[in-house]
């Protein structure tokens, strides 16, 4: 963190149009707790959660677990929120239905990831935009040679109906912070 907070000292030197965020991706544990203390997410930019074990969950257990999760007022984004890796991996069992309803009470973000697991599906996009839900995009880019990856969750956004105003990363900076918890 100190050193991001020095790089962007010297950026507002240069340019007051470019901040370097201080954001992770945290898992959620079996029971919903996060394997990060809130005393360290509460001073990031932005926090985002997802599932990386327990994957045999009951539908019930599942959901709860990530509820929980989404609960925490720390927690900006769901990450990948079924977990399916298209033709490698199934979603879990989730309610999405119940999923979505928790992120309307507290204002959690649902990803669309645009890698190989276009994970939300369209069906679930155009769930969340009937519900008022806001969406982030992403390509889950793990070096510079994927970040085209993005291209697809934009299409996938748009097969489920969603547009700019659905989406906290086509806003502008300020918006979309001011709009994380």
């Amino acid at each position: 963190m100190k050193a991001i907070d020095e790089v962007n000292k010297k950026l507002e030197t240069r340019s007051k149009n470019f901040k370097v965020l201080k954001g992770t991706e945290c898992d959620i544990l079996e029971d919903g707790s996060l394997d990060l203390p809130d005393e360290i997410l509460k001073k990031l930019d932005v926090v985002g959660v997802s599932v990386h074990s327990y994957f045999n969950l009951s539908e019930g257990d599942q959901t709860k677990r990530i509820q929980r999760a989404m609960k925490n007022p720390n927690v900006d984004i769901i990450f990948h929120p079924t977990g399916r890796i298209v033709g490698r991996r199934e979603a879990y069992n989730l309610d999405m239905g119940a999923i979505i309803k928790t992120a309307r009470e507290t204002g959690t973000i649902l990803e669309i990831n645009g890698s190989d697991r276009l994970d939300l599906r369209d069906q679930y996009i155009r769930m969340c935009v009937e519900a008022g839900i806001k969406m982030s995009i992403d390509s889950d880019a793990h070096d510079d040679s994927q970040l085209h990856f993005s291209g697809f969750g934009i299409a996938q956004g748009r097969r489920g109906w969603a547009t700019k105003n659905d989406i906290i990363n086509a806003w502008p900076v300020e918006k979309m912070l001011s709009f994380l918890k």
